[in-house]
Parts: structure tokens; sequence; C-alpha cells
């Protein structure tokens, strides 16, 4: 290959001091002396690092030559963001504060560079300057007309997403007046979404009866692109970079799909024998008896779906076994959407069948549970390098709901991550998934949203209320478990007529919903939950402390030794 040739097959480098209107490429030249210096560095020799492999290129055009890492950092360049001016290789010293223009061979004394236009004081960081988005772009996705790059950065908001982001490349279509960011040109036309059954379409406008979005439930500016739900008589609607967002849309564009194929899935969870008789689809036997609740407590039935004990609710229980549903969770469908996860959900009933599984943590709320989860069976989708799931109480979380403890407004479920705002209930300050009120900051986690309002202590025949924290008390409380202080600005259970008071901590623990009896497999040792007898409480192997829940840990050690310990987070730390 020759002096100024190429490779056909090679696809050269843009000269970066080309017009961007009429750009032209490079040349390789592989000779050890150059004609010229090197326009990026001033230099003629080869640097120390490269003699090796000594390579150049070279612009037949410009008659200008680069070094092969030089025309990364050329000192001078013309770019489309700026075109009627050069921007110049420019560096900043940080202690000094003293800004210089200098070539890339003299970079490494100072803290800074960038590109700025002498003339006019625009300036571009590397990241933008080296990037060069094309200057036309023939058949849009998202418009009839070819769009040209509109050379400023978007102070107003774009047509297709109606934010304003000055960071990123626009262009034009000035027939139509109409403008676009470069990532919301190829938007999908039509997507689907777990937090809706039907379709949604993306339109550049909306009629004038429109709710807020059902993401983010902010105000929906009519004047610029949503997307909005397929059916006539439905005014579901959504931002186009909340649809669109990794943790809302599967990246799957439907426009081509066929809709009935997605209802053909749908499938009843349990098959109606007789009046009060039921097959339910995830027990070994075949019928279920429907049973009402009559305002006797029994809390050793407990649902074999959420973990919960089946009063006071009507429930189904086996007439051959030990086993029991509320009502309600034996209606859960076999496959569902669910706003937490961006993939359907199935139904899989571990750990009833298979008594080794590892994985019982719920992927929301982080507790374990013995109960029915609901799994994504997407393949390369994992959290935290597990299978993405979520139990029965997390899923029967609504969308948007009023909580009791932030009455005053609703709470809607957000799965961005973004804002880091604390759980009110519990002060943690690092979920991801979160309950944020519509309308200020008051926000909860789905451990605290999901505990009950009230329940039943093995010591205290009247039931226990939960309270949301008490502003202005006079006093202390002190927790009727451990037997320590309680803080009454936190959450806590208490019986009114009694006086009794008890740290939530204390009456729920990290087992209330792992099941006596339940055994599975925890970092390579099998585990069993064992149940409290009367007479006394074990010891934890592990803390030291006396187990304090009504269900604690055996683990059968490699070596056939047993210990005790009282939660799963014991277990070998």
């Amino acid at each position: 290959m020759g002096q100024g040739q190429s490779s056909d097959k090679e696809v050269m480098p843009r000269c970066v001091v080309s017009d961007p209107a009429q750009p032209h490429n490079f040349s390789h030249r592989s000779e050890q002396k150059v004609k010229h210096d090197c326009f990026g560095c001033g230099k003629s020799d080869v640097p120390w690092e490269i003699r090796e492999r000594p390579l150049y290129y070279y612009c037949t055009i410009c008659d200008l030559e680069f070094h092969k890492n030089c025309l990364e950092y050329p000192s001078k360049i013309i770019h489309p963001y700026h075109p009627q001016h050069p921007l110049v290789f420019t560096v900043i010293n940080y202690e000094t504060g003293i800004i210089a223009d200098t070539n890339y061979g003299e970079y490494y004394r100072f803290r800074g560079w960038f590109y700025r236009c002498t003339i006019c004081n625009f300036s571009l960081d590397f990241q933008c300057a080296l990037e060069f988005p094309p200057l036309t772009i023939q058949n849009p996705k998202s418009h009839p007309h070819s769009l040209a790059l509109f050379p400023r950065p978007l102070s107003f908001p774009c047509n297709a997403c109606g934010l304003i982001n000055v960071l990123e490349p626009s262009y034009a279509c000035y027939q139509c007046n109409y403008v676009v960011h470069q990532s919301c040109i190829d938007l999908p036309r039509v997507i689907k979404i777990t937090r809706h059954p039907h379709r949604f379409s993306h339109t550049l406008f909306l009629p004038a009866k429109v709710s807020s979005c059902r993401v983010c439930y902010k105000n929906v500016d009519i004047k610029y692109g949503q997307y909005s739900c397929n059916h006539e008589e439905c005014f579901y609607v959504v931002h186009s970079k909340c649809a669109t967002h990794g943790k809302i849309w599967d990246g799957e564009e439907l426009e081509w799909e066929d809709e009935e194929s997605e209802q053909a899935e749908d499938i009843a969870p349990y098959k109606k024998i007789s009046g009060s008789l039921i097959e339910h689809c995830w027990h070994q036997h075949h019928f279920l008896k429907l049973e009402k609740y009559e305002g006797t407590r029994d809390s050793k039935k407990q649902c074999q779906a959420c973990m919960r004990p089946v009063n006071p609710h009507d429930f189904y229980s086996c007439i051959e076994c030990e086993f029991f549903i509320h009502e309600v969770c034996a209606n859960l469908p076999r496959k569902l959407d669910h706003a937490s996860h961006n993939h359907p959900l199935y139904m899989d009933p571990y750990p009833i069948y298979d008594r080794m599984h590892m994985n019982l943590g719920c992927s929301v709320c982080f507790r374990y549970s013995s109960g029915l989860k609901y799994r994504c069976k997407k393949d390369g989708c994992s959290e935290g390098g597990k299978q993405f799931q979520v139990d029965v109480n997390c899923i029967l979380v609504p969308e948007c709901f009023t909580h009791e403890s932030h009455a005053e407004h609703r709470l809607f479920i957000s799965t961005f991550g973004k804002d880091k705002r604390e759980c009110q209930g519990c002060r943690w300050r690092h979920c991801q998934y979160l309950l944020q009120c519509v309308s200020c900051e008051f926000a909860i986690c789905y451990t605290c949203a999901t505990i009950p309002n009230e329940l039943y202590h093995k010591y205290d025949d009247n039931p226990l209320s939960l309270c949301y924290g008490e502003k202005g008390v006079d006093g202390t409380y002190w927790c009727e478990v451990c037997e320590e202080e309680l803080d009454p600005m936190e959450w806590f259970y208490t019986n009114t007529k009694q006086c009794t008071t008890i740290h939530r901590k204390c009456i729920l623990g990290d087992n209330v919903y792992m099941k006596s009896g339940h055994t599975f497999e925890h970092s390579s040792d099998e585990v069993k939950v064992v149940c409290h007898g009367s007479s006394s409480r074990p010891i934890c192997h592990t803390c030291h402390k006396y187990c304090p829940h009504p269900v604690y840990f055996k683990v059968y050690m490699p070596d056939g030794t047993e210990v005790d310990i009282c939660s799963v987070n014991c277990h070998k730390i």
C-alpha cells in the first residue's frame, strides 16, 4: 500500500479541520519521516510510546499530518456544534486558574483540558468534542422529512419528549418547525409497559382532556409528544422518557406484533369443582374447600401464599392436609404485570415443591419468605446476580393508593431509583423501590408499606395497632419484649387499653414470613425453620443472644453438628 492510500475495507477517520458540510477523510502514511510537523503535538519525531509501530494520518486536501495517538487530541478542530470558527485545544491549571492554548504533547503538566473558540468563548469538553453527530438524518422514523443538525444547545423543549436537555445533540425540520433530541428521533411507535394492560402509541400532541403521567405522576404538557393508551375509552398517559426508561419498558417495539398473542397466555389459577370446592394449580391435592371467617382467631393457620394468619379473612383449606390459602391469594393469576419490573412475572409455587431452593428473598422488600413468589423468566434478566422475584405481600401493593401513615396524599410506586429518599417508616436511605407521595417528599419502602396495621401478640389477648409515631410525648416508652427504651417518634405497636408498647422489630423481626418446618439451603448448608417451644428460647450461635422471635433457624453443619441462629443474617457472618 503506497503513500496516501488505505485499504478499501478500512473506514478512515474524518479530517478534524475539514468543513463539516463537506467532510473528507484521512489516509495512512506509514513512513518514519514526516513532511510536516504533527498538527496535534507540533513535533516531527515519532513519540517514544509508538516507535515500534510508527503510523501517521495524512490529509491530502488540507496538507496536514498527525501521529496516530495525536489524532485523538488535535490542536485545532472544526466541529459541527460550532462550524463558523475553529476550536483550539486548551488546558487549565486548576491550582492557578490559568488557561492557555497549547499542544497535546504538553497536556500532562495540567489537570484539565478542553476545546474552545477564542473568538466567541464557545467551549466543549473532550467527550462532546470527540463526538461528531451526522449533519443530516434521512428518513427518520419519527418524522416525514429529513432532519438537520441544530448547531446550538437546545434551550427549549424537545417536540418528542417535552424536556430540555442542553447536553444532547438536537435536530430540526425547519419546514415543520419541529425540533427533537437525537435520542428521541427513533422513539418506538408502539410499546407496552407492565403498569397497564393495553399497548401505548407515541403521539406528538394529546387532546385537552388528559391526566397526569401514570409513572411519575407529574403534569403532562399536551403540546409535546407522549405515550397514550390505544383504547378509545382509556385516558392512560405516560411521558415519553418515563415510558421508555429502562426500569419501565422492556425494550421491545410492538408496532408489527399481534396483540392477541399476549392475551392468550392468561390462564385461570384454579378450576371450580362445585359451590365451595376448587382445584388449585399449585397444590398437589385435588380439592380445596372455602371456609368463612367466623371471628375465631387461630394463629397456627397460615396462608401458604402470603404467610400471614388466615384470619380475619375467608380462606380455602385442603380436605386432605394442613394447607390454607386466603381467598384473595387463591385468585391471583398465574402470570401478571407488576410496576416493580419491566417484564411479566410468573407464579412460582416454590418452596412447596422445591425444598432446597436457595433464593428466598423478595427483590423488592428483601425479606425472606416461605410463601408464594412471582418470578421473571426473561433470559439474562437478573438483579444483584439473582433472578428477580416478588413475594405476594409486595405484589398486592396497588400502583397508586393511600396509606394510613400519610392519609393526606396518595402514594405511587417509584422504580427509577435516582431519588434516594429516606423511608419515613424505618429511616433507610438506600431503597431502590419506594412508594412516593405524588405531592410532597414523603416516601416509604415496601417493607414498611406491607406490615400489618393490626396484629396479635402471644402474650396479649387484645390486638396491637400500628402507631406511626407520636410527637410531643411526655415521659418514656418501654418495649414489653426487649425491655429497652422505645422512641415514640418511630413506628411501633401499641395497645392503648393496657398501655402496651412494643418495638416493631421485636414483634415482627426478620422471620415473620418464614414457616416452621421449611427446609432450605443457605451458603451451602441445610437450614430448617423451627418454631419456639413453650419452655425456653435458644441462644444464637453467632450473636450469642436469645432468639427473640416466634421462629428460629437450625443449621446442619457439614461435620454433622447442629447450631441455632436467630436469623438468616446470623448465618456465616
